[in-house]
Parts: C-alpha cells; sequence; structure tokens
C-alpha cells in the first residue's frame, strides 16, 4: 500500500502543481498555468481523486497513517477558490489582455520600444481620481505622478528628491512638452492641511510634514475666504493647491529653461468635482486664467 501511495504521489507531481505561487502570465491567459494544461491538469486531478477515494473505501487494507496522508494528498488536489483580492487582480489583467492588449497589437508593439508622452500629470493618490479614467489618457500618453493631495514641492536636491526625479526625467529625458496638475473634491490631505492644530502636534508620521508645501495655499485662503465656512473653505484651497504646485514647477531650472526656449508648451490646473462631474481647467503663465468648466452633460 505504502508503494501504491509513493507511484500514485510520484505520478502525480510531474503532472500537478501543487504548490501556491500565483503567476501572471502574458499569453493566452492568466492562471496557475497555461489553459490547455489547465484542462490536463483538472483532469488528472479528478482521476487522482476518484483513485484516493477508492483507497479510501477499502480500509481493510489501510493503517490510520496512510488513510491520513490519503485524506491529505485528497486536500491537496482539490481546485481551492482564489481569495477575492487575487481573483479581483486575475479578472481585471485578463479584462486588459483581451479588451486592450490584444486588439492594440500595433499600438503595444510600439510601446514596447519607448515612450514618448506628451504630457507630465500630477494627481492625487485618492482611489477615485483616476486620470487615465477622468481624462481618458491611453497608454503612452501621459507620464503620471500620484501623491497625497497632488502636491509639487519647490525645488529641492536635498529633500523630495522622487519628485525631483520625476520632473527632470520627463522634461530633460522624455521630452515631455505639457504639464498638468489635477485637484480634487473633498481632498483628504487637503482637510488635513486645513484643519491641522495650531499647536504644533504632529500626530502623523509624514503626512503633516508632506502637506506644509501646501501652507501658502491655506494661507492665502483664510486671508481671503475668511468668512466662508470650512467645507466651502477646503474646497477653496484644493485649488489654490494646484496654483502653489503651479508656482513651485517654476523653480525646477528643467521647466523653466524649456519654457523659455518653449520647449514646454503649457502649465495647466485642473480641478475634477466628482460629486458634479465637472473639470475644470486652467492656463498658468505670469497670471492664472480664468479657468474653463467642463460641465457633466457636456
Amino acid at each position: 500500500m505504502h508503494k501504491q501511495l509513493s507511484s500514485l504521489r510520484k505520478s502525480l507531481s510531474s503532472k500537478l502543481f501543487l504548490g501556491s505561487t500565483y503567476h501572471i502570465l502574458a499569453n493566452k491567459t492568466i492562471c496557475w498555468f497555461h489553459r490547455s494544461e489547465e484542462i490536463t491538469m483538472a483532469k488528472s486531478s479528478e482521476l487522482a481523486i476518484v483513485e484516493l477515494n477508492n483507497l479510501l473505501r477499502e480500509k481493510d487494507g489501510l493503517n490510520e497513517i496512510e488513510a491520513a496522508k490519503i485524506e491529505e494528498l485528497i486536500a491537496e488536489l482539490r481546485p481551492h477558490p482564489y481569495q477575492p483580492a487575487v481573483q479581483r487582480i486575475i479578472d481585471g489583467f485578463t479584462h486588459f489582455k483581451i479588451h486592450n492588449f490584444d486588439k492594440n497589437p500595433e499600438l503595444y508593439c510600439k510601446l514596447a520600444n519607448g515612450q514618448s508622452p506628451q504630457y507630465l500629470v500630477f494627481a492625487c493618490s485618492d482611489s477615485r481620481v483616476s486620470p487615465s479614467i477622468i481624462l481618458n489618457f491611453q497608454p503612452g500618453e501621459a507620464f503620471m505622478v500620484r501623491n497625497i493631495a497632488n502636491l509639487v514641492p519647490p525645488f529641492n536636491q536635498i529633500r523630495y528628491s522622487e519628485v525631483g526625479a520625476i520632473i527632470e526625467y520627463a522634461i530633460t529625458a522624455l521630452k515631455v512638452s505639457n504639464i498638468l496638475v489635477i485637484g480634487h473634491s473633498r481632498c483628504g490631505g487637503i482637510k488635513r492641511l486645513m484643519s491641522h492644530p495650531e499647536d504644533g502636534s504632529v500626530p502623523f508620521d509624514f503626512i503633516d510634514d508632506w502637506m506644509k508645501i501646501a501652507l501658502p495655499a491655506k494661507l492665502k485662503v483664510l486671508k481671503e475666504y475668511e468668512d466662508y465656512d470650512f467645507e466651502e473653505q477646503c474646497k477653496f484651497c484644493e485649488m489654490e493647491s494646484v496654483n502653489n504646485s503651479l508656482a513651485n514647477l517654476r523653480t525646477y531650472p528643467y521647466i523653466e529653461s524649456g519654457i523659455n526656449n518653449k520647449s514646454i508648451g503649457l502649465l495647466m490646473g485642473g480641478y475634477y468635482d466628482f460629486v458634479s462631474g465637472e473639470f475644470k481647467l486652467w492656463k498658468y503663465e505670469t497670471h492664472i486664467t480664468k479657468p474653463v468648466t467642463i460641465p457633466s452633460n457636456h
């Protein structure tokens, strides 16, 4: 009986993946293994489970240890459902592969050889604000930066090196010609900035220090809109913070040089209101131009 179990296990191990490593494959499908192999594996599993169950029914020839090993092997062979979080990723890639990648071979072949995006886009990390969704950017169109409250710090080679590296690469290597900073409604970062206690307490390890980048926007709003309620002040600050980031962009030598030699065409501010479904867009020059509102029924 022991030899029979060992032989069966060895035979199965050559045909089945019994581990729990996830594999995302770029060709044909996304699953634990190739689709053609999956069918073979599934059939092998079913046959093996039937044979093992037959062995269990013949308990006269089994001791407790052997029976336990058979039950353990059956458990290994039974298909296990993916965890919901894993299944969501699998379904998402499958949808992308079928409806995007496979239908646009020329685009993805071109992108495989390099990128030349027209836009450098700063947006918030907020899960409700995806530039690729709200502005319908396609792969290769926009070089994206996402952080808390869509902030651009002023040029500083010691602090904020990640943002500096992104800007430098986008302008000097990718030759991006248009820059857009997008703010949005009900921003948690701006709300934190506007409600930050004046006693100097810092309950967060990183957030409060990061939000100090937008402090000039807060001070301006408190001065110019002091009679407005807190929610309205936050909305004004969400937009004014965009202007503050646009001004900070001009402290980067690559951007200032690009503006002067006209390799950079536009510095733009945007504001996405996901409550009303509207998007405001304005230019930053030596002054802020009047926003153009793109309504929800446009």
